[in-house]
């Protein structure tokens, strides 16, 4: 049960109130900013909780179970603060949330509502749909280390140990031709064979994605000249001299892992475990069924 400063309580208790929603958005990247479904601008708490992006709430969800409560916000796409592009940008994912009751006469009487995260949004034309989940939804993630065949450490943290600032590793280049919307002819990556950088990335140094990071589908060499395939095309037009720092992928593998990082020691999947194929054999005359090592 939440304890309401006695001056809101005495407002609720009046009958006629003049209460709004407020929101509070940390994203990512440490931006924070405020919203409120009131006609005018409120601050409370040292932030000012604007009106102009137009969040409308649906009804609070909250159950006594585990059960992950959502909250649905609407707003616009014509704000400043709310653009199509950061949603497309990935800025607003799992973005922290503060819903505050407040009374807009007095916005010294205000409380805490619930903590939650960004979930899905819906995008469309003109506004956008986010699902606000409660602090419940993080124990439905996965925690700890996963049995399977391929490595689940990312390449170059930790536990993988593999120095990506290495020059076999890593190169800059610059965008020469574009052949598709992810797709392009590089520069400056000469040295690298094909499929050096495949499942690697792209750190954009400058042009309309400058520090933003892609991830490499495929890399190929043709007469000399590298040709990167994107995973997704960038939310911002790739340009013709754009720059970027690459550095080279993995693909789990630990055949990759020994011959191309000479990591093995590191390795840290199961590369031994029976695969489907063993699941489905089945009994035959060409042996393969004495009990011994597969």
């Amino acid at each position: 049960m939440k304890q309401l400063d006695p001056a809101l309580q005495a407002h609720l208790d009046a009958g006629t109130t003049t209460l709004a929603w407020c929101w509070r958005i940390t994203r990512a990247d440490g931006v924070s900013l405020g919203f409120t479904d009131h006609d005018r601008t409120l601050a409370f708490d040292g932030t000012e909780f604007e009106p102009e992006s137009g969040l409308i709430a649906s009804e609070v969800r909250a159950g006594s179970d585990l059960s992950v409560d959502a909250q649905d916000a609407e707003g616009v796409l014509t704000s400043d603060r709310i653009t199509e592009t950061d949603i497309l940008d990935g800025r607003w994912d799992n973005a922290e949330v503060e819903l505050w009751r407040v009374n807009w006469a007095d916005t010294g009487q205000c409380v805490l509502i619930r903590r939650g995260a960004i979930g899905q949004i819906r995008r469309g034309r003109l506004a956008f749909v986010a699902e606000m989940r409660s602090l419940a939804h993080v124990l439905g993630q996965t925690v700890g280390r996963t049995f399977q065949a391929g490595c689940d450490a990312a390449l170059g943290d930790a536990r993988c140990g593999v120095d990506l600032e290495d020059p076999a590793y890593k190169g800059s280049g610059a965008v020469i031709d574009l052949l598709r919307d992810r797709a392009f002819t590089s520069s400056g990556l000469s040295g690298f064979e094909a499929g050096w950088i495949a499942f690697g990335t792209v750190e954009w140094t400058s042009g309309a994605n400058v520090g933003r990071t892609a991830e490499v589908l495929g890399h190929d060499v043709t007469d000399g000249v590298a040709i990167l395939t994107l995973l997704e095309p960038p939310v911002r037009a790739i340009a013709e001299g754009d720059a970027f720092t690459i550095r080279a992928g993995c693909d789990k593998r630990i055949e990759t892992c020994s011959a191309k990082f000479a990591n093995t020691a590191n390795f840290r999947g199961f590369p031994h475990i029976p695969g489907q194929d063993t699941i489905l054999r089945y009994a035959s005359r060409d042996g393969g069924h004495q009990g011994g090592v597969l």
